[in-house]
C-alpha cells in the first residue's frame, strides 16, 4: 500500500470515487491504494474506475471461491453467484474426474474446481483469444486450454469420458443486453454475455452435444436465471439427460445440473 507523504489519502480517494458514483467508494479504495505501486499509477487506476472500468480490470484479479483469478479489459468477470455452479460441481465430480470448462472465460470455474475436487484431467475451451490468453495465466499447468467454438476445439478422446461438463454460457437475452450495468455492457465481450432472443441458444447448442461427451452418469452444469430454468430443463430433458435445478438465496444463483443416464 502507498505510505509515501505524497500518497493520495484514503479519504480523498474514497471522495473522487464516490463523486462518479461508486457505491462501495470506500473499500475501493483501499484496495486501489493497495494495488498501486506508485502515486502516479494509484491516480491512473482512480481515473480508469471513475470512468466506469469495471473495479477487476482495473485491479487486474477477481476474488472468485477463494482464489485471485487475473482478469483485464476485454475479458469477463467471475461473479460471485457462480461460485454456486462450482460448488455443486465439486460435490458431484468423483475421485480422478476428467472435467471440462467450457466457455471458460478467464478459466475461473476450472481453477476453482481444480482447488477444490480432485480432478485427474482438466480441460478448458473459449472462442475468445483474450479469454484464451487469461486461463492460461488462471489454471492450473496440468490443464489443457482451446481455442474455438465450443466443443470444436476438444480432443475426441474426451467423447464419452466426461464426468464434470461446467458450460458458463450466456443467458441474457439479447433485448436485454442494453439494460445491463454499463461496466457489464460497455467492459465485457458481447459473447460473453448476449444469449440470443431468449437467452438460451448457447445452453441449447450445449446441452445437444453433451450426451456424446458425457461418460455414464456424468453432469453438465449450466447457470441460467430463475425464470429461465424451466425452458432450460426441458432443453435438457429433450436432449436425452436428465435435469435438476439447484437454487441458492445468497447470493442469488440458479443452476440447472442435467445427468447421463
Amino acid at each position: 500500500m502507498l505510505s509515501s507523504p505524497s500518497s493520495p489519502s484514503h479519504s480523498s480517494i474514497a471522495a473522487r470515487l464516490r463523486a462518479a458514483g461508486c457505491v462501495f467508494a470506500e473499500d475501493e479504495a483501499r484496495l486501489l491504494m493497495s494495488a498501486a505501486a506508485t502515486p502516479a499509477d494509484l491516480d491512473d487506476m482512480v481515473e480508469r474506475r471513475s470512468a466506469g472500468s469495471p473495479l477487476e480490470h482495473v485491479l487486474g484479479w477477481a476474488e472468485f471461491c477463494g482464489l485471485r483469478i487475473a482478469v483485464g479489459p476485454g475479458v469477463f468477470v467471475p461473479r460471485q453467484r457462480t461460485e454456486h455452479l462450482v460448488r455443486q460441481a465439486a460435490a458431484l465430480a468423483p475421485e480422478h474426474a476428467v472435467a471440462v470448462d467450457l466457455c471458460c472465460g478467464s478459466g475461473a470455474l476450472g481453477a476453482a474446481l481444480a482447488a477444490h475436487a480432485d480432478i485427474a484431467e482438466l480441460h478448458a475451451a473459449d472462442i475468445d483469444p483474450t479469454a484464451v490468453r487469461y486461463a492460461r495465466r488462471n489454471l492450473p499447468r496440468h490443464a489443457h486450454i482451446h481455442q474455438g467454438d465450443l466443443y470444436d476445439p476438444l480432443p475426441a478422446r474426451l467423447r464419452g469420458r466426461v464426468h464434470v461438463l461446467m458450460a458458463n454460457v450466456p443467458y441474457v437475452p439479447t433485448g436485454e443486453i442494453a439494460l445491463l450495468p454499463a461496466e457489464a455492457r460497455l467492459h465485457e465481450p458481447a459473447t460473453a454475455l448476449d444469449g440470443g432472443l431468449d437467452g438460451l441458444d448457447v445452453l441449447r447448442r450445449v446441452a445437444a452435444e453433451a450426451p456424446a461427451w458425457l461418460a455414464p452418469g456424468g453432469c453438465l452444469l449450466v447457470e441460467t436465471s430463475r425464470r429461465q430454468a424451466a425452458t432450460a430443463t426441458g432443453v435438457m430433458s429433450r436432449a436425452g439427460l436428465t435435469p435438476r435445478v439447484a437454487a441458492s438465496d445468497d447470493p442469488p444463483a440458479t443452476v440447472v445440473i442435467a445427468r447421463r443416464p
